[in-house]
């Protein structure tokens, strides 16, 4: 995380400003004391799924209170400088000198982590709370005296490290609802969220939060680690189940119930969050030396009748909310598909590296929409891309809805079709070079590679299939592109002066077989005023 160790707090009501910072605390400093572990734990308490369950039912029937205990000055008044450099102190981490595959660390309360959460260790059934002390965490740099900390502070989320390197984290779950995690590069990307309510819209939106956790102490020589949270908001409560599988794609098994206290009118089931500046479609912000910056470059699509979409991500002037609709999704995820270093060349943020998150639901989830919100931003510090899977099904008090999916964590989707996938896409001024240009047109390029694609021969005849919502195309071709061993769809779209964005579609066929992945796009024309000044040209 070290472009982004926080996200910029605010009372706006969209998603890409959370109100947390995702510190995940790497570095460790100063001697390691001779104490080892976790040594404080509270009592024992007996612990299931099925109780957490019930805790989160009964909580739905009582009013929502959302109080915690203020922190104390010396540590509300840190600077973010000064809360980045605690660190959590080597050897002290949960389960260190257990013989496992992992180990967990906690992070520190300051700057905007200002809500602890109650974490538990969990063996053979019993939950015993970890309990916090100064003597985790060296304050040496932060201006801090152990003295001037409580010994009942609390943490604000945890990191989970694995065998293979006991000093960069794997998972981490911190502020409000959300986590994230690496694939096999161990480069942190986009973040999930356990839950989004009224993300989007205009009234603003609720951030449930996880308020309690349950790490249950995995086997000896195991790759799986289980945990279990408990969530809470002024609109709903819930339990949640993750079984998290560490390989180069990580895998977390995600089963959940909700238990609203009020009616919702806008639920997001498997939020993820992201960011998008700049791409090789869009070039709004363009005052940037760096040809990319983003962490994922589209959405992918797997719907319930078998098609994939590949809908390329923007950064729009205002923001733009859509809604895909489908019936029993097979999946969908923000992905960062292009992973060529020469296409960013930043070596700070290695934005190609990048992972992708697919959620691949379990069991039925009937009607529904995958909606997209985007967000503009001038930063990329900000996530401003958010996707979830939005049930048809009204959201009532009274009921539990029961949701399972799965997260690949990943630089390739593992389900990706055999198919061509969309490879790039581009965009500029349409028209023939050379011609004096008598009405305005926007000429689109998307590239596709993989499937069969590689069997085609030049005069194969591939055609590009093509639908607009309102305006018109023109100068459509679709040829071999041999520098990537793939081929090339072009069209020209001519805007019909209607008002609104233009939803577009396109797919590559052979002999009226579907040879690629179908691409979609929202384009919003320029006003006529500035459609005019092309025609100079």
């Amino acid at each position: 995380m070290r472009r982004r160790s926080f996200l910029r707090a605010g009372a706006a009501s969209l998603a890409s400003i959370a109100p947390w910072p995702m510190a995940v605390k790497r570095k460790t400093t100063g001697k390691p004391p001779p104490t080892k572990g976790i040594r404080q734990f509270g009592p024992a308490q007996p612990f299931s799924f099925e109780q957490l369950k019930a805790r989160a039912h009964a909580m739905s029937l009582t009013v929502y209170d959302g109080r915690y205990p203020p922190l104390p000055a010396a540590i509300r008044n840190l600077s973010w400088n000064q809360w980045e450099t605690i660190s959590y102190r080597p050897n002290r981490e949960l389960w260190y000198g257990d013989n496992l595959f992992f180990r967990v660390r906690f992070d520190h309360l300051g700057y905007t982590m200002k809500r602890p959460v109650t974490i538990y260790s969990l063996e053979n059934g019993l939950a015993r709370q970890v309990l916090f002390e100064p003597g985790l965490f060296d304050y040496s740099g932060s201006g801090l005296k152990p003295a001037q900390v409580p010994h009942n502070l609390g943490f604000s989320g945890f990191n989970i490290l694995f065998h293979t390197n006991w000093v960069d984290d794997r998972v981490v779950f911190q502020g409000a609802s959300y986590f994230r995690a690496v694939d096999g590069t161990g480069q942190y990307g986009m973040s999930m969220r356990g839950l989004a309510i009224d993300t989007g819209m205009s009234q603003p939106e609720e951030f449930p939060k996880f308020t309690e956790f349950y790490l249950e102490k995995p086997q000896p020589e195991s790759t799986q680690l289980l945990l279990y949270a408990l969530l809470d908001s002024p609109s709903v409560s819930g339990a949640y189940r993750f079984l998290i599988d560490l390989a180069s794609t990580l895998v977390m098994d995600v089963d959940l119930t909700l238990y609203p206290r009020k009616e919702i009118t806008r639920l997001g089931i498997a939020p993820g969050t992201s960011m998008y500046l700049v791409g090789e479609n869009d070039h709004r912000v363009a005052d940037d030396w760096r040809p990319q910056i983003h962490d994922s470059d589209g959405l992918q699509m797997h719907t319930g009748a078998g098609e994939w979409i590949w809908r390329p991500l923007t950064n729009p002037s205002v923001v733009r909310v859509n809604s895909y609709l489908d019936d029993n999704p097979r999946g969908f995820g923000l992905m960062q598909r292009d992973h060529r270093f020469s296409d960013y060349q930043d070596d700070g943020a290695w934005y190609n590296r990048r992972p992708s998150c697919w959620v691949a639901p379990k069991g039925a989830w009937n009607k529904g929409a995958v909606m997209l919100v985007e967000i503009p931003t001038e930063t990329e510090t900000m996530d401003n891309m958010v996707a979830f899977w939005n049930p048809a099904e009204e959201i009532v008090p009274g009921r539990a809805y029961d949701y399972g999916y799965r997260l690949y964590w990943c630089a390739e989707n593992p389900f990706n079709p055999d198919r061509a996938l969309v490879r790039a896409t581009r965009d500029g001024i349409g028209g023939v070079v050379g011609r004096k240009r008598t009405k305005f047109s926007w000429r689109f390029v998307v590239d596709f590679v993989g499937g069969d694609i590689p069997m085609l021969t030049k005069d194969d005849p591939v055609v590009a299939v093509i639908s607009t919502s309102h305006g018109h195309v023109e100068i459509v071709s679709a040829r071999p592109l041999v520098p990537i061993k793939g081929w090339r769809a072009m069209f020209d779209l001519v805007p019909d002066g209607a008002p609104g964005p233009i939803d577009l579609r396109l797919y590559l066929a052979l002999h009226g077989q579907a040879l690629s992945e179908t691409w979609m796009y929202q384009y919003t024309p320029p006003p006529l005023a500035v459609q005019r000044t092309y025609l100079s040209s």
